[in-house]
């Protein structure tokens, strides 16, 4: 890793343009060193416009991750949370999972301004791109075994829905397990990871991903319908005020669950469920599709869908859900 990268890319995050023999004397560093860092910020597919007598710029601003202004967002509840930023990682949730079996603070939230290998259900691809998306995971222990942690992905969703209705977002709607649609196409995504006795004490990483601003050029390698907040908004989305709301929203929530589970947060997961009481298609891991009528949530975030046989339940797992 280049050390010298990120810090050239934070002085060229407002979008305008910056001679390399300006961001030389900078950094007190030669033009070709500047060159050279810039050179790795490509390989780590960041787009950074070259143009001779100019200097160099990023394709528009970018409102890069501060800590500060992280925890103001999150206001009196700031001290509950261990926050750590990062230029430049692999997978917030891979980290975190390393780290869940050893001594780490309770509430540890990762971000980073970029992830390389970032990871979606069933092996997919969070493809991301330097300000096009809000990537991070959140360390939580519950004093519960993981057999009761049944519908945390669905809680985890109404936090979602809640930061995103704060912030005027008010058209996004829930895909049961893990996902956030507006207009039928991907906003955001859970993936949460466990690690415990099934009976005793369990941590959950929970890793969040929300679009920002998706260029053509990261479109083109989802291989589904995707959306993202600059479309979505009328309002220039600030990620550090947007990771805060979220944060104060997900201690209130994972709070509820803990002490209730996921009956108490069911009846508003299903008011915003994109497909409640519609037709869909259920894909098994084994190739197999059952087709039926959405008719609600059971208590434990199960998915009852009426079918040819009967009424069904269906939990997460490597199931994916479709419309018909």
């Amino acid at each position: 890793m280049n050390t010298l990268t990120f810090l050239i890319l934070k002085l060229l995050a407002d979008g305008k343009f910056h001679s390399g023999e300006a961001i030389a004397k900078h950094f007190n560093v030669s033009r070709t060193t500047v060159w050279n860092a810039l050179q790795h910020a490509e390989q780590l597919g960041i787009e950074v416009f070259s143009v001779r007598g100019r200097g160099y710029k990023l394709p528009h601003a970018v409102t890069l991750l501060d800590e500060q202004a992280i925890l103001n967002a999150i206001g009196e509840q700031s001290v509950a949370f261990k926050l750590e930023l990062h230029d430049y990682i692999e997978s917030t949730n891979t980290y975190l999972m390393q780290k869940a079996g050893v001594p780490q603070a309770h509430a540890t939230c990762v971000a980073a301004h970029l992830q390389t290998q970032g990871r979606g259900r069933r092996g997919r691809t969070w493809h991301a791109g330097l300000g096009a998306s809000l990537t991070f995971s959140l360390l939580w222990r519950f004093q519960c075994g993981a057999a009761a942690l049944s519908g945390l992905s669905l809680a985890v969703g109404v936090a979602l829905m809640r930061t995103l209705r704060e912030i005027g977002v008010t058209t996004a709607q829930l895909k049961w397990p893990n996902d956030v649609l507006i207009n039928r196409e991907k906003l955001a995504g859970i993936l949460i990871e466990l690690q415990g006795d099934m009976e005793g004490p369990s941590t959950a990483v929970i890793g969040i991903g929300i679009n920002l601003n998706l260029p053509a050029s990261i479109k083109q390698q989802i291989d589904q319908p995707v959306t993202d907040l600059s479309s979505a908004s009328a309002q220039k989305i600030d990620p550090n005020a947007l990771l805060g709301a979220l944060l104060k929203n997900l201690a209130a929530v994972l709070g509820d669950f803990e002490q209730r589970g996921f009956a108490n947060l069911r009846t508003e997961w299903t008011e915003h469920h994109a497909y409640h009481l519609q037709q869909v298609r259920m894909l098994m891991p084994d190739g197999r599709e059952a087709q039926g009528v959405v008719q609600g949530i059971a208590e434990d975030g199960a998915l009852l869908v009426e079918t040819s046989s009967g009424l069904q339940r269906f939990v997460s797992g490597e199931i994916s859900l479709r419309g018909a």
